[in-house]
């Protein structure tokens, strides 16, 4: 991906801001940078758009009054606002969040949220995400989320979405790969179109995200080199033992616990930590319960459990496999990725979130 000159901008301003203000004994947390009317006293004037000099006069700006600039204005560029980063425990952090217009994502992003993030609701469906970005504006305040266009299987698509992303808040902090298709189905019923779908959404679609933030991440780490960045693919208890009549989602997701142990390794330099949360079955959403479409209807249909008559008798006999009997939720989702955030000395991982129904060993 190549980075533009306006987000290479964006960045050098947020970043240089953040290390700045750290200098000062301030909590490291970046803020956010968008274009738009500020100025007055509180503005920093850069006669010329080279990162070296934005940062050379946003720094001696905070050294000498010991706060943010309320804007930047660049030759040749425009002004940029800064906003001071929100309360919480994600304050200052930007999360892009895939699959978030419905779901365990949607529920992932308002928790986030709750907890200060900045999120982008990246989605295909326009019409939900769009909704959800205004749910968590008006739960959260003005400019708390923002919607993202973005369809996991497409390079173009993801980068704008990245560069949308910067343009909205100026940076990127926390990609959280949560967009997943499945479809089940025995080794000679699963057609090749259905096994590419899976396939591409889920493994492919991880490898894709993960290519498109890389070159920001790394630009941050560039100008702030404490500042710890994460990629959390929401992977599955099926990426951790197999899955009966279920091969191609379990394939994807052991593949993908794989990619988050290689991403690991090389992006551990920058101070980007890769993870993988492996979550039990959230029942309640879309997946499992649509009355088309759903997990319930399929695995009724498939045959993947012996005996079963019904959808309840579907549900019960999965209720049974959890000893803590209830499905996860996107808040069990949620804590793991919070706690993910927070340790700083933990990659490469695969944390189960299943209420006991997988144990590792």
């Amino acid at each position: 991906m190549k980075v533009s000159d306006a987000t290479r901008t964006r960045i050098a301003i947020r970043m240089t801001c953040a290390r700045e203000m750290a200098a000062l004994g301030e909590r490291l947390a970046p803020p956010s940078v968008s274009a738009g009317p500020a100025g007055g006293d509180a503005e920093v004037r850069c006669e010329d758009g080279s990162e070296g000099l934005i940062a050379a006069a946003l720094a001696d700006f905070i050294r000498k009054h010991r706060c943010l600039p309320r804007s930047v204005s660049v030759e040749g560029q425009g002004l940029y606002a800064i906003t001071p980063p929100r309360d919480g425990r994600l304050g200052g952090c930007v999360a892009v969040v895939t699959g978030s217009a419905q779901g365990f994502g949607k529920g992932i992003a308002g928790e986030m949220a709750a907890a200060g993030a900045l999120i982008v609701v990246a989605d295909l469906n326009a019409e939900l995400g769009e909704a959800v970005a205004a749910e968590l504006c008006d739960a959260h305040g003005k400019g708390a989320a923002v919607f993202c266009s973005a369809n996991v299987t497409d390079r173009t698509s993801l980068e704008a979405c990245v560069e949308a992303t910067v343009a909205a808040f100026g940076g990127l902090d926390i990609l959280v790969a949560n967009a997943g298709v499945l479809k089940a189905g025995g080794i000679e019923e699963m057609d090749e179109a259905a096994f590419d779908l899976v396939t591409n959404v889920n493994y492919k679609g991880y490898f894709l995200c993960t290519q498109a933030v890389v070159p920001v991440m790394k630009r941050q780490h560039d100008l702030c080199a404490d500042w710890f960045m994460d990629i959390v693919q929401v992977n599955s208890k099926s990426g951790l033992e197999g899955s009966r009549r279920n091969f191609a989602y379990a394939g994807g997701k052991f593949g993908g616990i794989g990619l988050t142990q290689s991403f690991a390794l090389e992006l551990v330099p920058f101070n980007i930590k890769v993870n993988s949360v492996c979550p039990g079955n959230f029942f309640e959403g879309p997946l499992w319960s649509d009355p088309e479409r759903g997990l319930f209807v399929q695995y009724l249909q498939a045959g993947k459990v012996p005996g079963a008559k019904t959808l309840e008798d579907v549900r019960e006999h999965y209720l049974a496999l959890v000893p803590m009997h209830r499905g996860c939720s996107p808040r069990d989702v949620t804590v793991a990725i919070l706690y993910l955030h927070d340790q700083q000395y933990e990659t490469g991982q695969a944390l189960p979130v299943t209420g006991g129904q997988v144990m590792l060993n």
